[in-house]
């Protein structure tokens, strides 16, 4: 690959790695179609009288390409003029080509997937459940925090790192926070630029989220069931709303101490190798008097992953740390029902038991 003198190694890596999940979207109709052929060519393998056992699924497999290919249409969409979020990347032909230059890691398909019933979660009339779950106590207290009869929301200043699709990001500046969206992952960056910034129109987009899922569905139909979205016009906010998305490494963008007005994570502090150095950026980062709001479980993303270094604190250790810190602790609830992008049609459904905190920066 050619580079420029001035390009520097992380340089080099980092547009590596844009293309490659550039990459992964465009190979999304390929690769998920051979996956389905495989299935296909399985039941044909099989005894005649086999065969016409499972003629019905067959029919399905031919039902669940269909949806495949309309998600395609979507998934090229989003990847649309990428190239313009950051660096000038050039693209390959098609997503063949792209598996026979670099083949696709199996983990990085699913996060296609992971994308789609993202986009469930985050911006269709179907996900408000989970989104008042998730995102209706955070909304709440910021909103009891600041009140817009007694204070100028517009000059507070609210930070959403992990911001994943941006719904929770829109929420704040729509009630007319300046409010700021982090996210490090690329396929969640893609998937919020183009729902914040090129979608058009009320449930003007269709996707099949469940056809990916294949174990403990109940019903054919609720694998071929579609998901119109945007529920909401991102492009309605009023014309004054402060809304912003950073790309990038949480710990190496925001070092600026008593920059923020408040913190709002969601499903967010378990993704660290090291949960301490998160608790002590924010802390940083928050002004005094400034406020950390926190709701979600303690998945603790890298525990299980080989040859990453993770450290797993219990949530009273975790509280510990927090108050040792410097945070008061002001509201606190724990056994908090919530679940993350669930199809509510599956045979099996998590629920987690997340913890909520309202912490507090003394001035």
């Amino acid at each position: 690959m050619a580079t420029t003198n001035h390009e520097t190694e992380q340089e080099i890596q980092e547009r590596e790695h844009f293309q490659r999940i550039v990459n992964v979207f465009k190979s999304y109709k390929f690769l998920t179609d051979e996956w389905i052929k495989t299935k296909i060519a399985l039941v044909k393998s099989l005894s005649p009288e086999q065969q016409l056992l499972l003629s019905d699924y067959t029919k399905h497999l031919a039902e669940m390409r269909v949806c495949v290919a309309h998600n395609a249409e979507v998934v090229q969409l989003i990847i649309n003029d990428v190239e313009n979020m950051f660096e000038n990347v050039q693209h390959e032909e098609d997503g063949k080509a792209s598996v026979k230059k670099r083949p696709i890691l199996r983990s990085d398909l699913e996060k296609v997937y992971t994308t789609l019933r993202q986009i469930v979660r985050d911006w269709t009339a179907e996900g408000a459940a989970e989104r008042d779950l998730c995102y209706g106590p955070i909304l709440e207290i910021i909103d009891k925090k600041y009140p817009k009869d007694k204070i100028d929301r517009s000059c507070i200043n609210v930070l959403v790192p992990g911001a994943g699709l941006g719904r929770l990001s829109y929420e704040l500046a729509n009630r007319g926070y300046a409010c700021q969206g982090n996210e490090f992952s690329l396929f969640m960056l893609f998937a919020s630029n183009f729902v914040l910034n090129r979608s058009s129109g009320v449930e003007s987009l269709c996707i099949y989220p469940w056809v990916h899922s294949v174990c403990n569905v109940l019903s054919p139909d609720d694998q071929l069931r579609s998901v119109k979205f945007p529920d909401v016009n991102p492009s309605d906010l009023p014309p004054s709303s402060q809304l912003t998305m950073a790309a990038g490494d949480f710990l190496e963008i925001y070092t600026e101490a008593d920059a923020w007005d408040c913190v709002a994570t969601c499903f967010f502090i378990d993704c660290a190798n090291n949960i301490v150095s998160f608790v002590q950026t924010i802390y940083n980062i928050l002004k005094p008097g400034g406020q950390w709001i926190n709701l979600g479980p303690l998945l603790y993303h890298y525990a299980d992953q080989e040859g990453e270094e993770s450290l797993e604190p219990s949530y009273d250790h975790l509280i510990a740390i927090i108050k040792k810190v410097g945070f008061v602790i002001t509201e606190e609830r724990t056994n908090v029902s919530s679940s993350y992008a669930q199809n509510p049609n599956s045979m099996l459904k998590t629920e987690y038991k997340s913890v909520f905190f309202v912490a507090s920066k003394l001035s």
